[in-house]
Order: structure tokens, then sequence, then C-alpha cells
């Protein structure tokens, strides 16, 4: 890991900070809550805050006059997802900026489970059984390598409709996540330099 270098830019790019050890903070069983204290402890690194955007949104490039085509990011549209974390998921690159905020708090997992039951519910009948032991075994399983943060209850109880799945037996735990979300992650997500920073630069584009 590279040292961590201190300029007087980097006070404007809060955004960009990342814990300092990852890997204990992944720790199967932990809750977003009891690694709270340990995620907020973060190291500087120089880093192009417009590089790093344009990493997450390929068509965001200098010179864009114009949000009329379909395969531009509009600034009313990143707008829009300050309005709800339902717009925001209804959006696909919504869902990957939102995901790699996630990412920089190690909580992915909780979109990608959303992500997985979204497309649960459009599985054909006879791949559900297949589907939801997948689905089960990498984020409900009380081993699962990317466990998300449920009660004892929800667990159990999904644990027992996948034994004869049908296509809302993820609902309940789905349901847990999307409000965690909503009521954790989404506040911090729209006061972040990520989503900030993007709005500023589309805001900035539109204009030219």
């Amino acid at each position: 890991m590279k040292a961590a270098i201190s300029t007087p830019r980097l006070d404007r790019m809060p955004g960009m900070f990342f814990p300092a050890h990852p890997k204990d903070l992944k720790e199967t069983g932990h809750s977003l809550l009891e690694d709270k204290a340990q995620k907020r402890r973060p190291k500087t690194f120089g880093v192009d805050m417009k590089a790093y955007l344009r990493s997450l949104i390929p068509h965001l490039e200098p010179g864009i006059k114009s949000s009329k085509s379909k395969d531009i990011l509009s600034a009313d549209e990143v707008m829009q997802w300050s309005q709800s974390l339902e717009k925001l998921l209804a959006n696909q690159t919504g869902q990957d900026v939102f995901g790699n905020f996630l990412k920089s708090e190690f909580s992915e997992e909780n979109i990608e489970f959303w992500l997985a039951c979204e497309d649960y519910k459009k599985t054909q009948s006879d791949l559900l059984h297949r589907k939801a032991e997948k689905i089960y075994k990498a984020f409900v399983h009380s081993d699962a390598t990317k466990q998300i943060n449920i009660d004892f209850h929800t667990r159990e109880s999904t644990a027992k409709k996948i034994k004869a799945p049908t296509l809302t037996c993820f609902d309940e735990a789905q349901k847990v996540i999307y409000t965690l979300m909503e009521k954790d992650s989404y506040p911090r997500f729209l006061k972040s330099n990520i989503y900030l920073n993007l709005l500023n630069d589309l805001q900035a584009n539109s204009l030219k």
C-alpha cells in the first residue's frame, strides 16, 4: 500500500477516504453497526476525483454540451436520485454509482443482494430452486461470504422458504436490506463527494 499523501487539495476530497485495513473489516458475521467505528478511520490518497468519476461513468467526458442524447447522463437525472432511494435504484447508472459508494463503506453486499432479488423475481419456475440456493448461500446463510445484516428471525424464515422456493421467498429479507440502505447509507451517499462531484461536473458541462 502506498504511503499516505497529504496536500491541501485532499481537504476538499473527503469522498475519497478509504479505511486502512479493509480485510479486517470484512470478517464474517460483523454487522454494519459493529464496524462503523473502524470504517471511519480513513487514510487519504492522492487521487484525481474527476478521473475517478469518469472511471465510474465512462460517458462523463469533457466537452459534453447537451443532455439530449439518451446515452448521456444529465444533471437533472442525477438530481432526481436525491428524491428517493427508489428513483436512484431505478436508474442503471444510479445503481453503479451507489454501488461504488457502498463499496467504499464495505457494505456493497446490500445492493448486490437487492439486485439479486430483483433478478430472482424474473426467474422461470424450473430454475427457482437452483437460483434460490445460490442467493441464500451467497448472502443469507450464517457462513455466507457476503452475509447481509438481517435479524435472526428473517434469516431463519428465509431459510425455510427456499426449501419450497417461490418468486417471493426473498421479499422479507430484501425489504429489511432496502430499509437499511434507505435509512443508513442513502443519506450519507447524498452528502458524499462521489455524488456531489458527479452532479457538479454534469451541471458545469451543461453550461458549456
